[in-house]
């Protein structure tokens, strides 16, 4: 019988009596949380309200590079028992691996502003409390949504976000409800096309929220932790034919949710004073849509900010075991990522551009994320048979490069002022 490898045999074994169909659902929607964080409200109400129906495309273009890239990194997690960080983390050599961590780690840390910033909002759209004290209670109870996979298993965590998710995605799609789309507007937006720098910019802040690097690197995590190590067989490709479904499904509803947000802010927002802010937005979705669906908006955000820095939590925990090999307590992680944002908030920054601004940092960050991974599912000595083909590769390659041209576009603009 094969053996895995000495790494792999630490992680979680598969259960004796294997699930089949729904049950192998999971990981990915945990990872799709990712995805409809309040970054993603930011940029894409902030889109939607200045550009109309311009930048739907990005979200269409970026939600299909999501799926491909999703379930690779959940594939890679599959096949060899381990993340995409230990992978690296073992490949690397100390400097370069170093340097790798800090630029992760940065990510992460702009990540957890965005969730915690646009939890405090919630908070106080809902119940008048004040950002910085709204920041420390979304941490605190971010903390104890982390305490539930501790103590209950990752299954029970995986059922805590699904909840939240659901709430995400009724409370964000509500108002189109009230106020469809132009469906001639929804068309037109599918042409790519750009009007100006700030609309590249804000392009790479919405591609920064939809394809996250730590969503990349926690999916391989969440599939290992949940169906471990899995040997060349037919029990591994039933996993990779569930995976597949998972990230799909997920992505699929994550997408929903994105161009929903666009949609909304391009048909009821677009020329209303302040709509490029997620408060003024509520705002004005209250004066136009009702209370109700004021309410439903705020509401799906504090899931969106509760869930998805739990996620991110995870995320950074990740990182640093595969690239430091060190494990440190979650309640210390928790409080040293919490206090940038609770800093910001405190210091009267702008909630809605410090969103906007945190998601072009992410964009940044894809690069490092999406290049190592493409690469290490295409070779064999990692992924042995399972290595992607030639034509998937392609594809990939393809991805990576527009990313990176994307973002060198961006860095330029911001240089020339």
């Amino acid at each position: 019988m094969t053996q895995a490898p000495a790494a792999a045999r630490t992680t979680p074994r598969r259960p004796a009596r294997r699930p089949r169909g729904p049950l192998l659902l999971g990981p990915a929607f945990v990872a799709a949380i990712a995805y409809v964080d309040p970054g993603n409200v930011a940029a894409n109400l902030t889109a939607g309200a200045r550009y109309g129906y311009l930048l739907l495309w990005v979200l269409v273009a970026a939600n299909a590079m999501a799926v491909l890239v999703q379930y690779q990194s959940a594939k890679l997690g599959l096949v060899t028992g381990r993340s995409l960080p230990d992978v690296l983390g073992d490949r690397l050599r100390r400097g370069p691996r170093l340097a790798f961590w800090a630029q992760a780690e940065l990510v992460a840390a702009a990540t957890d502003i965005a969730e915690v910033v646009g939890g405090a909002i919630a908070l106080h759209l809902l119940f008048g409390v004040p950002l910085w004290l709204g920041g420390v209670i979304v941490g605190l109870v971010s903390l104890a949504l982390l305490g539930t996979q501790d103590r209950f298993g990752q299954r029970r965590f995986e059922h805590v976000i699904v909840a939240l998710l659901a709430v995400i995605t009724v409370g964000f799609l509500a108002g189109l409800v009230v106020s469809p789309p132009d469906a001639r507007g929804v068309l037109s937006g599918l042409v790519p096309r750009f009007e100006g720098s700030d609309s590249v910019l804000l392009a790479a802040s919405m591609l920064g929220a939809t394809v996250m690097p730590h969503a990349i690197y926690v999916h391989s995590a969440l599939a290992r932790d949940r169906h471990g190590y899995a040997e060349a067989g037919p029990w591994r490709d039933r996993l990779l034919r569930a995976t597949r479904w998972d990230v799909g499904l997920a992505l699929v509803v994550a997408g929903l949710v994105n161009i929903g947000l666009l949609l909304l802010a391009a048909s009821g927002l677009r020329g209303v004073p302040g709509t490029d802010s997620i408060e003024g937005a509520h705002a004005a979705i209250t004066d136009a849509l009702g209370p109700v669906v004021g309410v439903a908006f705020a509401i799906g955000l504090l899931a969106s900010g509760l869930a998805s820095t739990s996620v991110g939590s995870y995320a950074g925990a990740t990182i640093m075991a595969g690239l430091l090999h060190k494990r440190i307590p979650i309640l210390a992680r928790r409080s040293a990522t919490i206090v940038p944002a609770v800093l910001l908030l405190a210091w009267g920054a702008d909630p809605t551009w410090t969103l906007v601004v945190s998601q072009v940092v992410l964009s940044f960050g894809i690069p490092f994320a999406m290049i190592p991974l493409v690469r290490l599912t295409r070779s064999r000595e990692v992924m042995g048979e399972a290595r992607t083909r030639t034509r998937l590769h392609v594809v990939l390659v393809a991805v990576v490069a527009l990313v990176v041209a994307l973002n060198g576009a961006l860095l330029y603009l911001l240089l020339a002022g």
